[in-house]
């Protein structure tokens, strides 16, 4: 008899499977919530600070065509080989690179965590009950029994369990995590950028320290030469005291800030130490000094600064992913349906529980709605559009700084190229006027006091001439920096890329 009515049972329950998951199907289509669309963004026709704006521009031009841009190893435009190799192990062993990576791999995982809820849950167990009753229990306690029944159970059960994703929601958070995963690999080259500009900021500077000291060493020496002529006169009685107090203090001077020198390149050479992974103390960098102009920088338009900007592509998929959590938020209003099924065997003697009998099952669809839920739901869209609106204001703050930089820069490298000609110029100036005041301090026309006032200009014009010099190396690597280096949105991995498995390597231990 029972028997005959789990036979009944089977053709009730696969007929009930087949529409139930014809509109399980049909409903799958379903996506409530408001669609993505990437913001509308105008870019201005030309960037103002360009050199290609103004009729003279003395010292710098941009690099033609207008349309190029830097693609790659940006840095290769400089045509160091020392920064070159610098570049390539910033580029392998930068720890804070190193842990951006990280973090997208994070990112890709999570993207695989959510992917999971598109498939049933399947679990499996067993377990052995042994029980007594109580000797109490039962009709009477006339009856004469002195001890409780004893039984026991062995169960081997197994369950699957799915909840078909009707609304969107398991398709939403997907979509997020893959927009947060893009959002990661965005991260990872906007750091990659930023630690790639300090090395060759800190370089440059290091050159143009070199060059510093090597202006002030020779400065250092001709103070001693002219320390010692003037000492030598007075010794003759040409000279007077006063003269070489001043001699002594001039050179003693100059020693005090060749000395100085030191510090600022130590802590270059230190920062370049850590950018490229190794310690500070197992690192040098060989002194050249050095100052050179920088190269013809190509633009590209206006228009292409959104699409070369990391922070920009990170800026517009973390409103993406945003948007993705406001039609989750959605889905919460409609009801959920789950499919279950359990099965398995059981009995009470071991040797039995692999046999037909033994075998138990039940399958069944259930729905659940909520009805009333305190304003939850509605209060959590409204949290995920405030967070959406917040971050459409973050990407246009982005943008707007991308333009204020590239014009910062562009207007630091022309102004610098102009100011680096009048220094020169000015630098000029000063040997001339140090030459005639030590012509006349020579035959007797004025004190030594002159002549060094006449040093003194001139090596300050020499420094401010290196130290300009080095703000505008410095400010070409910022602007580089600013149009995004040699990257582009192509480079950014699609949906489809963050989704895969990533190999062995990329998901070993470090030690």
């Amino acid at each position: 008899m029972k028997n005959s009515m789990m036979q009944s049972r089977r053709p009730f329950a696969a007929g009930f499977a087949l529409p139930l998951a014809v509109f399980c199907a049909a409903l799958a289509g379903c996506n409530v919530g408001p669609r993505y669309v990437p913001p509308a963004t105008t870019a201005p026709p030309v960037f103002k600070e360009s050199p290609a704006q103004f009729k003279k521009t003395d010292g710098w031009a941009v690099a033609q065509p207008q349309d190029a841009a830097l693609r790659g190893k940006w840095w290769e435009i400089y045509n160091e080989p020392e920064l070159n190799a610098l570049e390539d192990q910033l580029n392998i062993d930068n720890q804070n690179i190193r842990q951006a990576f990280e973090n997208y791999m994070e990112a890709r995982a999570l993207v695989r965590e959510a992917r999971s809820q598109y498939f049933p849950t399947a679990s499996v167990g067993g377990s052995y009950t042994r029980s007594r009753s109580s000797s109490n229990a039962g009709s009477s306690a006339s009856s004469g029994s002195t001890g409780g029944k004893q039984s026991q159970l062995f169960d081997l059960p197994g369950e699957v369990s799915w909840e078909p994703d009707l609304w969107g929601k398991v398709r939403n958070t997907v979509r997020a995590s893959q927009y947060q995963a893009q959002l990661s690999a965005a991260d990872l080259e906007n750091e990659r950028l930023t630690e790639q500009a300090s090395l060759a900021e800190y370089f440059f500077e290091i050159r143009g320290q070199d060059a510093l000291q090597q202006l002030l060493n020779e400065t250092v020496e001709a103070d001693k030469k002219a320390l010692e002529a003037v000492r030598a006169a007075y010794d003759t009685g040409v000279g007077d005291q006063i003269s070489v107090v001043e001699a002594q203090t001039t050179y003693e001077s100059a020693q005090s800030a060749a000395i100085n020198i030191g510090v600022a390149r130590a802590q270059y050479e230190h920062a370049i130490a850590m950018l490229i992974g190794k310690p500070a103390s197992a690192f040098s960098i060989p002194v050249e000094a050095r100052t050179s102009a920088p190269p013809p920088i190509p633009l590209g338009l206006p228009s292409q600064l959104l699409e070369r900007r990391p922070d920009i592509a990170a800026a517009e998929r973390n409103m993406a992913a945003a948007n993705a959590q406001i039609r989750v938020a959605y889905a919460a209003y409609y009801p959920a349906l789950t499919l279950s099924a359990t099965g398995g065997v059981e009995s009470s003697a071991i040797k039995n529980l692999l046999t037909w009998p033994s075998r138990f099952w039940s399958v069944g669809p259930s729905v659940s709605e909520t009805v009333y839920d305190g304003g939850l739901r509605r209060a959590t869209v409204n949290e995920h559009i405030a967070t959406y609106n917040a971050d459409l204001a973050a990407y246009r703050q982005s943008v707007l700084t991308a333009f204020q930089q590239v014009e910062d820069y562009l207007a630091a490298v022309r102004i610098l190229s102009q100011q680096i000609l009048r220094q020169q110029e000015a630098v000029n100036s000063s040997r001339t006027f140090l030459k005639l005041e030590q012509a006349r301090y020579d035959t007797g026309i004025d004190p030594y006091i002159d002549v060094v006032t006449a040093q003194t200009t001139l090596l300050a014009n020499r420094e401010s001439l290196t130290q300009i010099q080095i703000q505008q190396m410095s400010a070409s690597v910022q602007l580089i920096e600013a149009l995004g280096g040699g990257w582009d949105r192509s480079q950014l991995p699609t949906p489809a890329q963050v989704t895969e498995k990533p190999s062995k390597p990329e998901t070993a231990v470090q030690h």
